[in-house]
């Protein structure tokens, strides 16, 4: 499988990682090969490093306060991080774009992917479509890669709280109006 960065997958790559920081190089190597990604050289320390910029440089996106601001940041990423495209068979299983060098190392690789990724999936489907969960103690990140585009929340578990959270709240409300008026 290619990782695609015309698709979801780098976004959901980048969510992933953000949320989950990599402790070591081998995990971070082991994480990308298992989303998918092609790496020809070893994973190492520097990528690593690497990793972990892209990744502060990619929250601050995702946190950006309008649209001007999350696409100056993400200009600033690609700018850092992607080429000129260019066509590959590397696999050896069909042609298709990348926006880097295939012998850059790895931490490279990823920073461009995550790059190209974001801005592909921004342009595509809109760009408020990264966020964090709308519950308050929760700060995941997620790509909204759904059909209609009003993802608030991380996972169904943070939906259903907070659904809960507001019906019981209106149910307290409730009774205070009730209790007010004898």
């Amino acid at each position: 499988m290619h990782l695609n960065p015309y698709g979801e997958d780098a976004v959901n790559l980048a969510a992933e990682l953000a949320n989950h920081r990599p402790a070591t190089v081998e995990e971070l190597a082991r994480r990308c090969r298992a989303a998918g990604l092609l790496v020809e050289n070893p994973f190492g320390p520097a990528d690593l490093d690497r990793a972990r910029s892209t990744l502060d440089a990619w929250e601050q996106v995702v946190d950006a306060p309008d649209e001007r601001a999350r696409a100056a940041l993400l200009n600033r990423m690609l700018a850092e991080s992607a080429e000129h495209p260019r066509l590959t068979d590397h696999a050896g299983d069909g042609w298709h774009l990348h926006y880097r060098d295939d012998q850059r190392s790895p931490g490279a690789l990823l920073s461009s992917l995550i790059a190209v990724g974001t801005a592909l999936h921004l342009v595509g489907r809109g760009m408020h479509r990264l966020g964090r969960c709308a519950v308050a103690e929760c700060t995941t990140i997620f790509a909204d890669t759904t059909r209609t585009g009003r993802r608030r929340y991380c996972s169904p578990r943070c939906a259903n709280r907070d659904a809960v959270r507001r019906h019981r709240a209106g149910r307290n409300d409730a009774r205070d109006r009730v209790g007010s008026r004898t």
